[in-house]
């Protein structure tokens, strides 16, 4: 297990890279002066100094020694300095961190919640009113955006009733609607894959063994059925997690929600090519080690799960 474990992060070395190469020359070809940006509240300053100040952020060098140096400073741990905020990538992403995963494990929570839920309860009353009613719900979940989903959940529960604030981070209540906007969507897709494994599981010969020993439909389905339709699920469920992270970027914008994805929309906004390098690449960190994490859990729900 630990060789497997460390020979994924080793493999997962030239994946970064190819990660940082390719947004760091995408970048460059968004047309726009980030150091004109910098100024866009202010007075414009002097040629020269515009000329100086691209010298010091290196960006009057070619763009492939540009990249050399951003990976010779990344080797040491160096993200780089924000050019609106002026201060290093590292600690600004950190400071925002523990927002984003508290609106990420929310949503995740909703959606693992209700997607279970549902597809269970969707599987057990197959064809019935109740099944299709719940798989209606699931299509509606795929298919509404996330950006008009919020608008609609801030404009009913926010500015019409007044249930919860729209923006902020302070209080739970601010969590709220954020939250079920990032969780409705992977509810839906979580409950079908759940009611089309569950119904598989149900098909095998096992199954058909504990019902004829007398068990309930309901010990069936929870004992037997669910435990083993629970691996793909779990696969679904690690994806989401990396899914949630980036799905953030719109909804934190949308709450003006102070977490990375905020930081993202905005540094992308200004052109402030550290700081998106940083996220991305934090997201893409994520998704990485979320891999790992869900192929060493399937070794305990799976045994006969082999690693080498």
């Amino acid at each position: 297990m630990l060789r497997y474990v460390a020979y994924r992060l080793l493999a997962a070395i030239p994946v970064l890279i190819g990660v940082s190469f390719v947004v760091f020359f995408m970048l460059r070809l968004v047309p726009g002066d980030p150091i004109r940006l910098m100024f866009v509240n202010q007075p414009q300053p002097s040629a020269e100094r515009v000329e100086e100040m691209r010298h010091q952020l290196g960006l009057d060098l070619p763009v492939w020694r540009q990249y050399l140096r951003y990976m010779g400073n990344l080797l040491q741990g160096d993200l780089g300095y924000s050019y609106r905020s002026r201060l290093p990538v590292g600690p600004e992403i950190i400071k925002r961190l523990p927002n984003t995963i508290k609106l990420a494990s929310a949503g995740l929570a909703i959606a693992v919640v209700i997607g279970l839920f549902a597809g269970i309860i969707s599987a057990a009353f197959r064809g019935r009113w109740l099944d299709r009613g719940l798989m209606l719900f699931t299509v509606l979940g795929i298919s509404v955006p996330g950006f008009w989903l919020g608008m609609m959940i801030m404009l009913i529960f926010g500015v019409q009733l007044r249930w919860f604030p729209v923006s902020g981070a302070d209080t739970w209540q601010q969590l709220v609607m954020p939250a079920f906007t990032l969780g409705i969507g992977a509810a839906a897709v979580l409950a079908r894959l759940t009611r089309a494994n569950l119904l598989e599981a149900m098909s095998q010969e096992y199954i058909r063994t504990a019902r004829a020993k007398g068990l309930s439909n309901s010990s069936v389905i929870w004992r037997h059925g669910l435990r083993n339709a629970l691996i793909p699920i779990v696969t679904i469920i690690g994806l989401m997690i990396g899914g949630l992270l980036s799905g953030a970027f719109i909804i934190e914008s949308l709450f003006a929600y102070p977490g990375v994805g905020e930081l993202a929309v905005k540094s992308i906004q200004a052109r402030d090519f550290p700081m998106v390098q940083g996220v991305v690449l934090f997201v893409a960190t994520c998704y990485v080690l979320v891999n790992i994490v869900t192929d060493v859990i399937y070794g305990f729900l799976d045994p006969r799960i082999k690693y080498s």
